[in-house]
């Protein structure tokens, strides 16, 4: 595989259209779509995706009548918890963060959320790099929330609508700090330093470096890699200054969005209110129950009936799937299909689902399970037979989600 080197604007600006990814091969023919190249790791800078900071004595109380998951563990003494891979000169006592959704009163899918509690100065280094810092009694409550970029705007209108009288202040830190996801194939096992050759040698005790230094002196949030709350083989995501790049991310190791894009599309996890219609979209069915994004005893929130609803009566027909796109000698074809696209039965021109997102020679579909999982050949594109769609079996799906048969 070609990795995606240039992470520049003109692509960007058209990536969180439903057609980029179509619009982006037909440039660009000789990319293709597997990662045999891909060594230990890679990194990539979240561009379409922002920095929104929660701050004030309210702010667990506000966030927990709106978003699907538990988040009063950010209000719990953190103990001996530690982050999952060590970087410079930080202490190891951290809280991990959560995925995830906002949903409209009759529970459809409208944002979704990484959200962060920031180490606070006691829990981090004094500026001698040696000892943890003191603990002022001053020391602000923040949470920071990473969200979709082209919805930032959009979703600090909404916190500010529900806000009312809560004690608590939103503000978009888009300029401050930036997103980054850290992937690959050795990192999919990887949960500690031991397996992560390249994190041993640094942390507590550590020779300081200028980025480690920096976070030592008052930098109070990043500098931090977490395991993805979603799914262990998605790797290590993290909230950094936009001015620096994070711990362990060498220079041969940057690579383009799109190589994250790609590592998500084969494994069928959508992100953001693109690959995840907004207003339209069930949480169930794009497997948020699947990917930690869901509390099922957490209480109310807006659009938690119907999600308990769904869940409780235990029959999810339709469900989000990646896909392979094949000619009829069975070989990956690129530029061939669009977001959009309607995928039917081979047999009975029946429509099966929809093809929510294409990325060369393979995509995402929100498909009907009973069909789906028929056999192979069973399932085309309506009106380009020869498009032959196979469906990939996610291997982090719980053995109940398949069809008996």
């Amino acid at each position: 595989m070609q990795i995606f080197k240039n992470s520049a604007s003109p692509i960007y600006r058209i990536y969180r259209n439903r057609s980029f990814y179509s619009r982006f091969f037909c440039n660009n023919q000789q990319q293709k779509s597997h990662f045999e190249d891909v060594g230990s790791s890679m990194a990539s800078r979240l561009k379409t995706r922002s920095v929104i900071r929660f701050r004030g004595p309210d702010t667990i109380k506000f966030l927990q009548g709106l978003v699907t998951n538990d988040v009063r563990k950010f209000g719990e003494a953190i103990g001996e918890k530690t982050s999952t891979l060590t970087t410079p000169n930080v202490s190891t006592v951290s809280e991990t963060p959560i995925y995830a959704a906002m949903l409209t009163p009759q529970g459809r899918f409208l944002y979704d959320l990484f959200i962060y509690r920031p180490s606070r100065s006691y829990e981090k280094l004094d500026k001698t790099g040696s000892k943890p810092g003191s603990n002022p009694t001053d020391d602000p409550f923040d949470l920071l929330a990473d969200v979709d970029a082209t919805v930032t705007d959009e979703l600090m209108d909404c916190f500010h609508k529900f806000r009312l009288r809560s004690n608590v202040d939103i503000e978009n830190l888009s300029e401050e700090f930036s997103c980054w996801q850290r992937f690959g194939k050795n990192l999919s096992t990887s949960s500690d330093s031991k397996e992560e050759p390249e994190a041993s040698a640094l942390g507590w005790g550590a020779g300081v470096d200028k980025a480690g230094q920096s976070s030592t002196k008052g930098n109070t949030s990043g500098w931090q890699w977490y395991k993805d709350p979603r799914l262990d083989s998605l790797g290590f995501r993290g909230i950094f200054p936009s001015n620096t790049i994070p711990p362990l991310v060498e220079a041969n190791k940057e690579t383009d969005e799109l190589n994250y894009l790609q590592w998500r599309v084969e494994k069928g996890v959508a992100e953001g209110s693109t690959e995840i219609p907004k207003g339209e979209a069930i949480p169930l069915e794009y497997n948020l129950a699947g990917l930690n994004a869901i509390s099922f005893d957490k209480g109310c929130y807006v659009g938690q009936e119907s999600v308990a609803r769904t869940h409780h009566r235990g029959v999810i027909r339709k469900r989000l799937l990646p896909l392979k796109f094949l000619n009829k000698s069975g070989d990956e074809v690129e530029q061939k299909v669009a977001p959009g696209s309607e995928v039917v039965g081979v047999s009975s021109d029946k429509k099966v689902g929809t093809v929510t997102t294409a990325l060369g020679s393979r995509g995402m579909g929100l498909l009907r399970l009973e069909e789906a999982f028929k056999g192979s050949g069973s399932l085309s594109l309506k009106g380009q037979d020869n498009v032959k769609i196979e469906v990939i079996r996610p291997d982090w799906w719980p053995s109940e989600w398949f069809p008996d048969h």
